[in-house]
């Protein structure tokens, strides 16, 4: 059975001003999400499900079906802020969506099989869909999942702070620790985190997740399980987000799961804020010029 691309597309972008996740950056208006698709299907996934908002429905069909249309199958599945769906009777207001963690939980109905989580607005290149169907195909079970780390210094934008999971990895190339920095930004040449007022240095060689994680189907009860405790005890916090690093935590600390951290050289690009643009729209026209891509993608 073919692994699942799930991809995470129901953010706001608020930082960004629109929809990032449709926004054209290559040579004839593709998204990041076509050349993440284009090199997971090289790669050997079978499926693709996009977490949406339900009013963006019409616009993913409209620009992805033409393109994928007997290419790789396709679903749909939507983040939302209805809570009885989790055994929760109460209502907790909320401007913006629980988090990443929270929006996985919109496929458990829908993925069957071993199934890899990406960001929509994150370019991370086909080293890392290779060596992620591999791992789904030949190690993954419900004890034993991985993510793609990231070199730290290869992630950041030039225009203002990031969030990472940043990585604590032991001899065997296991995660020991992940911790959710939402501020990380260069300063001079150094790389920090702001925590508390306060600025940490972080190596730049320092893995980082960037939401790239692969799991199988088990994975859905326990984060299921977390979510309601997290829920409860944050209804006074309308901005807390229930993130994916916070599962992963979870299951290592308890001993629940492992977590392989597959490293790749690779450098990421993408778009947190809209000066990130001409910058995303470069490195994608020189890797068509190098011949990694074709000009049409899709053609």
């Amino acid at each position: 059975m073919k692994p699942t691309l799930l991809i995470l597309a129901a953010g706001m972008a608020s930082r960004y001003g629109s929809m990032k996740q449709i926004d054209g950056f290559g040579p004839n208006g593709e998204t990041i999400i076509d050349y993440s698709i284009y090199d997971a299907i090289k790669a050997g996934f079978g499926k693709v499900v996009f977490i949406i908002k339900e009013e963006f429905l019409d616009n993913f069909k409209a620009i992805f079906e033409p393109k994928l249309a007997g290419k790789i199958e396709t679903g749909y599945v939507f983040q939302n802020f209805d809570l009885k769906q989790f055994g929760i009777d109460i209502d907790i207001p909320r401007e913006k969506p629980w988090g990443t963690a929270h929006a996985i939980l919109a496929g458990r109905n829908e993925i069957k099989e071993p199934f890899c989580v990406i960001n929509a607005d994150d370019y991370y290149g086909f080293d890392a869909f290779q060596k992620m169907v591999t791992f789904l195909t030949e190690e993954a079970n419900g004890s034993n999942y991985s993510m793609i780390g990231y070199e730290i210094g290869k992630t950041l934008s030039d225009y203002g702070s990031v969030s990472r999971g940043v990585c604590k990895v032991d001899d065997a190339g296991y995660l020991e620790d992940i911790n959710e920095r939402t501020k990380v930004l260069r300063d001079g040449d150094a790389i920090v985190y702001e925590e508390d007022d306060k600025q940490h240095p972080l190596a730049p060689d320092t893995r980082v997740s960037m939401n790239f994680w692969g799991f199988t189907p088990e994975v859905f009860k326990v984060t299921e399980d977390l979510f309601r405790e997290f829920a409860m005890a944050n209804q006074e916090k309308p901005k807390s987000e229930f993130f994916i690093p916070l599962v992963a935590e979870h299951l290592v600390k308890t001993n629940k799961a492992s977590f392989k951290v597959v490293p790749t050289d690779s450098k990421w690009f993408g778009v947190t804020y809209k000066e990130d643009k001409p910058i995303v729209q470069d490195s994608i026209d020189q890797l068509v010029k190098n011949g990694t891509y074709p000009e049409n993608l899709w053609n």
